[in-house]
């Protein structure tokens, strides 16, 4: 069986971007299932996307191939890459986005996309590069173990924790680059001039109240029960935030 393909990117999920995707897979991988991970990345913001897609991979199961694009940069000098992190497989560009899920793996093999057909749109790598190369990928055409390995990715972001905002989602809650593990719970968060203490869920504090909790994919989140953290605070991606004790 056509292993699983993922789609991370930046392209919205109401535009028509991710159709045009899943048409060229559906052609040249028809018997992979194609999930959505996350289609309303932040857009043009690659050092927060790469964060948030670092989280996200955990989930992913063994042999999984992700399309992974937030890709301002389309058409210039960025390369374009496939590498091999943990036994997932992931496509896209190498300006950083797929740099911290790389550098907290514990294995690691990164080739270059040279064996596959120049684009046909300079704009549309997702479409015309991306998605056919995990395709192959998918579908046992292509072993990333048989091509020749660069020796890094070219562009590298510092796999640490990164101190912002990097994702609000529809309810207004702001998922941060923090990992929460290891944070005791008398820490508190300090973001757009307020002091918000943590709390283990949601119920756990009064209707409009905000706190911060560990999310359900091991990030400090910032929320309020049954309102608009985002709202209340005046939050966007990007905004930076700090930690207490």
């Amino acid at each position: 069986m056509s292993a699983p393909i993922f789609l991370y990117t930046d392209f919205g999920s109401a535009d028509i971007y991710v159709g045009q995707v899943k048409a060229v897979l559906h052609a040249q991988a028809p018997a992979s299932p194609v999930i959505d991970l996350l289609n309303d990345a932040p857009p043009f913001r690659i050092e927060e996307s790469a964060h948030l897609l670092a989280a996200l991979v955990r989930r992913l199961p063994p042999g999984a191939v992700t399309i992974a694009v937030v890709d301002p940069g389309v058409g210039g000098e960025r390369a374009a890459v496939a590498l091999e992190a943990d036994g997932r497989s992931f496509v896209g560009p190498d300006n950083g986005l797929l740099s911290v899920l790389a550098a907290r793996a514990g294995t690691v093999r990164v080739v270059a996309l040279d064996w596959m057909a120049p684009p046909q749109s300079a704009s549309f790598h997702g479409r015309d590069l991306f998605a056919p190369a995990a395709a192959r990928i998918a579908c046992g055409g292509a072993d990333l173990h048989e091509a020749a390995p660069k020796p890094r990715l070219e562009v590298e972001l510092d796999p640490g924790d990164l101190a912002r905002v990097i994702y609000l989602d529809h309810y207004g809650n702001a998922m941060t680059g923090l990992r929460a593990a290891g944070r005791v719970t008398g820490t508190h968060v300090e973001v757009a001039g307020r002091r918000v203490s943590h709390a283990r869920v949601f119920s756990d504090v009064p209707r409009g109240a905000l706190f911060w909790y560990e999310n359900s994919i091991g990030l400090v989140e910032i929320a309020a029960n049954q309102a608009s953290a985002s709202d209340a605070l005046g939050l966007a991606v990007g905004t930076e935030v700090s930690v207490h004790s």
